[in-house]
């Protein structure tokens, strides 16, 4: 089940290893309308750029395109806030992998504009359910 792991994000964990969750949680977010504008490797990252280790880590950017139409129509600067950013990476458990996402009920708060909250939970719900179906 897909709980709140910080004041900003939603998360659950799963057996499956890192590859596999990756993979996992694009199709999942496919079901749900959210397609994958930019994947950044993390770890591939550090490594290149800083010479250090870091566990496996990505970071995908996934947008639902009529939602964020639907938000861009109400507050064109709301582009600040989006994607939603959804992390795959290892858990401190050893055979865990965590996925994550930020919260857009929290990020889109940031607006002050109460008309955007039942956006906001639809798009929270779209991600709570993928989340939820790579953890079964």
């Amino acid at each position: 089940m897909a709980t709140a792991m910080s004041s900003y994000g939603i998360g659950t964990t799963t057996q499956l290893n890192y590859s596999a969750a990756v993979e996992r949680v694009k199709a999942t977010l496919a079901d749900e309308g959210f397609g994958i504008l930019c994947e950044i490797d993390v770890a591939a990252t550090l490594k290149k750029k800083l010479g250090v280790d870091f566990p496996p880590y990505a970071i995908l950017g996934a947008c639902n395109p009529s939602l964020a139409h639907r938000a861009l129509s109400e507050d064109v600067d709301l582009g600040l806030l989006l994607p939603c950013n959804v992390v795959v990476r290892g858990a401190d458990v050893p055979g865990e992998t965590v996925i994550a996402a930020n919260d857009p009920v929290a990020a889109l708060s940031l607006t002050g504009k109460s008309s955007l909250r039942p956006l906001a939970e639809d798009v929270k719900a779209r991600l709570t359910r993928a989340l939820e179906a790579v953890a079964n």
